[in-house]
């Protein structure tokens, strides 16, 4: 097991789409568990592929006494309840800002080893799969916040010691106009 760097806002990877898991052999296994070692090293809730530089569909959780991993998730909402409280990100150390988030989740993928596996999230949970799954599809919690609250993020992370790396003039995803 290795731990890896994570990767930071502005890192391209962030924002592009994970590609589907095909083939499931010891270089996927190895993959969850430097994710797994890496989140634990990290002390956070979630790790997705992209987070790591791995674009792949693949991300691991640790929230309230449940781990596990999804590989090629999908999402299903049994219902339209909302939660709105605070959130942060692994890509952006130290920073949170409360994000509407759907309240329940059920996460549908398969394990390393390609078995199907089902994920059910309420509160804390539900957030983290949905934030994680959203890093696979090249979204950054930072989109689903509200236009002001997104402002006070971007100014933030200008002024974070890790947010003074030199960021792209190209727009990302909108958030820098």
């Amino acid at each position: 097991m290795t731990i890896r760097p994570v990767r930071l806002f502005g890192d391209p990877v962030l924002t592009s789409a994970a590609d589907p898991v095909t083939t499931f052999d010891k270089e996927l296994r190895t993959l969850v568990r430097d994710l797994t070692e890496t989140l634990r090293d990290q002390h956070g809730s979630g790790l997705a592929g992209p987070q790591i530089g791995v674009p792949l569909r693949v991300f691991v959780f640790d929230v309230d006494g449940q781990r596990g991993h999804l590989v090629n998730p999908v999402l299903d909402f049994p219902d339209d309840e909302e939660q709105f409280g605070p959130e942060g990100c692994l890509s952006m150390p130290g920073l949170y800002y409360d994000t509407r988030r759907r309240a329940h989740t059920v996460a549908r993928g398969v394990d390393e080893h390609g078995r199907p596996l089902q994920v059910v999230g309420t509160a804390e949970l539900a957030r983290c799969l949905q934030h994680e799954t959203d890093h696979l599809d090249g979204v950054l919690f930072l989109d689903r916040l509200d236009p002001a609250t997104r402002r006070t993020a971007l100014r933030d992370i200008r002024l974070a010691e890790w947010g003074r790396v030199k960021l792209s003039p190209h727009p990302i995803r909108g958030l820098l106009r």
